[in-house]
């Protein structure tokens, strides 16, 4: 699914005249001929198209992520894949009055790079890991990994968002990270460490233990890793669910 096959952004179109839109082999921008709905939708549908066009040439996912219905946002994932930065934190608790961020992974086109507290998790290489993605990926990231980091660096991360434990819920698919990865067959090499082990052993490296803050980099790492397998299964099923046409663009 392409931002190109999307005319819900469109006021006044909902998903009815969207799935009638591709049922009738209109499932993509360059295919609309205006036929099949009234004038006033026509025209809007037609402005839009142009408008779009033009933010979509010049990579303006915010024009988007406004644009898009919140539980249609997926859509824009794969126009933006290449500038996707997905990401994840390790904290000593859940409050960020209280609590410390210890490490962050960030994963985009292939290369991860984790900050470890203590020695480059600063404000200024969290900003630098951020600035040039077009679109974040998350899991519960909205409610935790953003805010989390903008108390603790002083920081408004503020750029389309896709907090993928919405659209898993989309797909009826519940609970933490790790069981949903289990439920979609993703794998990985540490599957009982959780989150509680995290903070044991960010204290583990505090007391002196260098293979712990190993341990731990790795766990907050696939935790990361894991989030492009994920989204590429959730963005795959979700267009099973709502393009579900033979003539596919």
């Amino acid at each position: 699914m392409r931002i190109e096959n999307s005319f819900i952004p469109v006021h006044g179109v909902g998903e009815a005249t969207e799935r009638r839109l591709w049922a009738e082999g209109i499932t993509h921008w360059d295919a609309f001929d205006g036929s099949s709905v009234g004038a006033t939708t026509e025209r809007r549908i037609r402005e839009f198209i142009a408008t779009a066009r033009d933010r979509l040439d010049a990579g303006d996912a915010a024009f988007f992520d406004d644009a898009f219905p919140s539980s249609s946002r997926w859509r824009l994932y794969e126009n933006f894949r290449n500038a996707t930065c997905f990401f994840d934190i390790e904290t000593t608790g859940l409050d960020a009055r209280h609590s410390d961020v210890t490490t962050v992974s960030f994963h985009r086109a292939g290369e991860t790079t984790t900050l470890v507290r203590g020695e480059d998790l600063t404000r200024t290489a969290v900003e630098e890991q951020l600035a040039d993605a077009s679109l974040l990926v998350t899991f519960n990231g909205k409610r935790f990994d953003v805010p989390f980091l903008e108390r603790s660096f002083d920081l408004d991360i503020d750029r389309p968002h896709i907090d993928l434990m919405y659209p898993c819920r989309q797909l009826g698919l519940t609970g933490g990270l790790k069981p949903i990865e289990r439920a979609v067959g993703i794998e990985r090499d540490r599957p009982e460490l959780s989150g509680r082990d995290a903070v044991r052993l960010w204290h583990q490296y505090e007391r002196g233990d260098d293979r712990a803050l190993s341990t731990l980099v790795s766990y907050n790492r696939a935790d990361t890793v894991n989030l492009e397998s994920l989204m590429d299964v959730v963005t795959g099923r979700l267009h099973d669910e709502v393009f579900a046409t033979d003539d596919e663009a």
